[in-house]
Formats: C-alpha cells, structure tokens, sequence
C-alpha cells in the first residue's frame, strides 16, 4: 500500500511550478452533506410549491431519472445544472405543471448547494501560496466559487460545463493551462479522485498530488502521485521543502 504521507519531492521541484490548480468537492470541502442539504431543501420548496412532484416521487426516483437522461443525452451529462433543469421540467410537466417551475425549484437548490463548509486547512493554505503560484481551479461539479466567497483566490475557475467535457478527458486540462497561460508541464494538479485528479492531469504532462482526508489506499492499477498529502496544509508544506533533502512531511506506512 502506497504511504498515505508521501512526498517524492525531487520530482515535483526539479521544474519551475508555476501554477497550482485544484478540484473543488471533497478536496476543499466535504461535498456529501452539502448535496443532501440541498436536495432537502428542494424537495421542502416542492412540498410547498408543487406536492404533486413529491408526492408522486422519492428523493430516489429523482436521482433515478436523472441519471436515466444522463443516458440518454450523453453530450450533456458532464453538465450537472443542465441534467437538474431537464429532469426537473420533466417531473413537472408528468405532474402537470408548468415547466418553468424548473428554472426556479433549481435555484433553490443552487443556493444550498453554494453553502459549502471549508475544511479548516484551505484558508489559510490557499493564501500562502497564492504568494508563490497562480491559483486555478477545475471542477465536474457545479459549485460558484462567487456564491462561496472565494472566488477572489483563483486566476482561473473552470467547470465540465463551461469547458464542455469532464475530468479525466484531456480538452478539461489543456482548457485549463490555456487559462493560465502556463505550460501542462509547470502545473501542479491538486484533487482527491486518484483517476480525475492524478492519473488524468499527468497523462497530459502536468504533475499531481493527492489530497487523501480519508486515509484510502492508492489503487495500485495506477502510477503514485508526485505528491501525496492528508491535506492543503500538508501541501504547503511540501511545497515549501527544498528541492534534494529539505523539510519533508513524516512518512507512515
């Protein structure tokens, strides 16, 4: 099993990293309680607004059918708000409502889904090294960082949405690089998903770390990361080691 601390230094600081970018759920913030507050709270506006969708549908059946227009519009699957709209107008129409009802149940979900709560390290992490690096970031989620209020720490702030495709599909990364005006190769990837967030960024030359809260092992169908870190403060510190020996994190097997 790969340490669940480990640094591989050299690799990462023989080059100039210019940039930084970073996944937003489950690496700044922990995503799960937030979607299910947001879906409460869309399913108690429906209540209020709309009992016949409700009362016609589970929270499942709403994933469910979500899911299934996933399928079959594929081309517009990496794009979260869109699904939620869609799926929605359709369980309005099917209840017999009117479908602009979507645009406005969404919004409810919109603004519950942007009441995120930052593990306690990003803060303070994201301003250190926005000393040293440009700060991006690359989401397949739909979060606003405006609507958070950290909007202000990126260069660059890119969704599957805006950009067209997801994670791992190499357009997302190279979108990316080509919004900060930095080489793939002085990039340094930062995320939690060891395919979307290690595996795909350094299939296009940039370098990676792995921010594992959760103390998983590494999939050992996958290369390790240049980096491998409990958290953003555990990354700082990592960035700040001098190249061939300095300061590094304590390794545990």
């Amino acid at each position: 099993m790969l340490p669940m601390t480990s640094v591989k230094l050299e690799s990462v600081m023989e080059i100039d990293i210019q940039a930084v970018a970073f996944d937003l759920d489950n690496t700044l913030w922990d995503v799960e309680p937030v979607i299910e507050r947001a879906e409460s709270a869309l399913l108690e506006w429906l209540q209020e607004h709309c009992p016949r969708i409700p009362e016609r549908l589970t929270r499942e059946d709403m994933r469910a059918a979500r899911a299934q227009l996933a399928v079959e519009e594929p081309h517009r699957a990496h794009d979260f708000t869109y699904v939620r709209i869609a799926a929605l107008a359709r369980h309005a129409r099917e209840c017999g409502y009117d479908e602009s009802i979507a645009e406005r149940a969404f919004e409810i979900f919109f603004a519950a889904r942007n009441r995120v709560v930052l593990y306690p390290d990003v803060l303070p992490s994201l301003e250190r090294l926005r000393a040293r690096f440009r700060l991006a970031s690359l989401s397949n989620g739909n979060a606003d960082l405006g609507l958070i209020g950290i909007a202000g720490l990126f260069e660059v702030s890119l969704s599957a949405r805006a950009v067209g495709v997801p994670k791992p599909h190499p357009r997302a990364f190279e979108a990316l690089a080509r919004g900060l005006g930095v080489p793939k190769a002085r990039i340094l990837f930062v995320g939690d998903d060891p395919d979307l967030d290690v595996h795909a960024p350094r299939a296009v030359g940039m370098k990676a770390a792995w921010i594992n809260r959760r103390d998983m092992p590494w999939p050992e169908r996958l290369a390790p990361p240049d980096i491998v870190v409990r958290d953003c403060a555990e990354l700082v510190a990592s960035l700040d080691a001098p190249a061939g020996g300095g300061r590094r994190p304590s390794r545990r097997q």
